[in-house]
């Protein structure tokens, strides 16, 4: 191929009319077209259902037209990115849509069919790659934003995707590295005992049991403008640690790592996008394993802030490693603290694995997000720093419990942990995501995905006051 299927094609790619279509403006649609056109579609019985794509013969055979159907506006209400749909259907070629979008549309639609291209085909070297319908985008599109969107998405899916044995903390340092190089960012590594001389005993103590030597990434980028810091959860292989796992629990645990892999994804939109802030990225990069040397149930561990925590499951672990990274961002008084985890099951039996809880104090940051998160097609939801459950992660023993005993609320449990190591910045979010698509969806196959990064590249040039 000449050009990416994560980009579009040249503006001067001849091309194919695309027409989206909603079933109940089929009719009024078909009163405008000529007869054979007519005559086709009712031979083929073309609904305009929801996905169903017809094509178009020209009187030489070739092809005419494609039209894809957008069901009804209870289908379209609950279905995003359908454009991505329409790519996997269409034959191979160059198409232009020529009817049926909205402006308003327009944005997350071409991002759908972008990402309906990506493939994860790192295991199947000698399978060709599939030749794939593209896309020449409308006039006074951004097609520079929806291709950087498009591209980080499917740095996140990749690194989520890649088995642990092949993305430990190595190749995940590896990954940030990459990253740093393409933008000229700066990147420090601070390993294994280092860890604890350079006070971050979490980490260390979480990641000590595994021969993949621990590790927190730092990258750094911009010199001017607001404090922008992204702290990701890099735990690239989770047993449970003593307090094992069953079996059906950890075939997923590969993807532990995807609060990492969504703020590299987020770090990349904003590098290359050039927004003005002093841009920094942490993450704790552990294999949480059993070994002599494992952290036990009951140990009590003293945190870079200060505080003393009461370790009850080592199955919480992740929490325990971003508390030292948390309070190292807190050190600069960051204009903004970010925070992604996959962190509890309690987010998906409240939310499903679709809608991302979000938690901050911030009522401007959390206006700004929920009023992006429809346009962007990134579902979040605002859930409470409830005070009254405080009292649930102060086991007596310890200043904290990470993990309080019941199972009662525990997303929200979770969250005020970790603002316990925000010290006085004002602006802090934590968003637990899953990090994977159960089944497929238009540009959403199924594997890992990125939860949140777009919503909060639209929000925080709001609240940050970016130019």
């Amino acid at each position: 191929m000449r050009f990416s299927p994560t980009s579009f094609a040249p503006a001067d790619s001849r091309s194919t009319p695309l027409h989206c279509v909603g079933s109940e403006a089929l009719s009024h649609w078909l009163d405008d077209q000529p007869e054979r056109v007519r005559t086709w579609l009712a031979a083929l019985g073309f609904k305009a259902s929801a996905g169903e794509v017809a094509c178009v013969p020209d009187a030489a055979g070739g092809l005419d037209m494609a039209v894809f159907g957008l069901g009804d506006a209870r289908a379209r209400s609950r279905l995003r990115m359908a454009l991505g749909a329409a790519r996997s259907k269409l034959p191979v070629g160059t198409y232009h849509l020529a009817s049926g979008m909205t402006a308003h549309d327009l944005p997350e639609q071409l991002l759908g069919w972008l990402l309906a291209g990506y493939r994860f085909d790192r295991f199947r070297p000698g399978r060709a790659a599939p030749q794939i319908a593209m896309l020449r985008a409308p006039d006074g599109i951004d097609t520079r934003r929806i291709e950087v969107l498009a591209a980080a998405e499917c740095l996140t899916r990749d690194l989520i995707n890649t088995p642990a044995a092949q993305m430990g903390p190595e190749e995940l340092e590896t990954a940030v590295l990459a990253l740093g190089e393409e933008f000229d960012a700066q990147v420090s590594v601070t390993y294994g005992d280092d860890l604890l001389h350079e006070n971050f005993p979490l980490i260390h103590a979480v990641g000590r049991a595994s021969d993949r030597i621990p590790r927190l990434l730092d990258l750094r980028w911009g010199q001017e403008g607001p404090r922008v810091t992204l702290v990701g959860k890099g735990v690239c292989f989770d047993t449970g640690g003593l307090n094992i796992k069953p079996g059906a629990s950890m075939g997923l645990m590969k993807k532990d790592m995807g609060g990492a892999a969504t703020v590299l994804g987020l770090a990349m939109m904003i590098m290359a996008l050039g927004w003005k802030v002093r841009l920094r990225v942490l993450i704790p990069a552990v294999e949480n394993a059993i070994s002599g040397s494992a952290l036990r149930p009951g140990d009590v561990l003293t945190a870079r802030n200060g505080l003393t925590v009461e370790v009850n499951n080592t199955d919480a672990e992740g929490r325990l490693v971003l508390a030292d990274a948390l309070a190292l961002a807190s050190e600069e008084n960051p204009d903004a603290l970010i925070c992604m985890a996959t962190l509890t099951g309690a987010a998906r039996v409240a939310l499903g694995p679709d809608l991302v809880p979000f938690y901050t104090d911030d009522d401007a940051l959390a206006e700004a997000l929920m009023l992006v998160s429809g346009p962007e097609a990134d579902p979040l939801w605002r859930m409470p720093f409830h005070a009254p459950y405080e009292a649930m992660i102060e086991p007596g023993i310890a200043d904290l419990d990470n993990a309080p005993s019941g199972g009662m609320a525990g997303s929200i449990t979770a969250a005020l942990f970790l603002r316990r190591f925000t010290g006085d910045t004002t602006r802090f979010a934590h968003f637990d995501i899953y990090g994977w698509q159960p089944s497929d969806a238009p540009g959403r196959p199924k594997g890992g995905v990125g939860q949140g990064a777009r919503a909060l590249l639209a929000a925080l040039p709001v609240v940050l006051d970016l130019e």
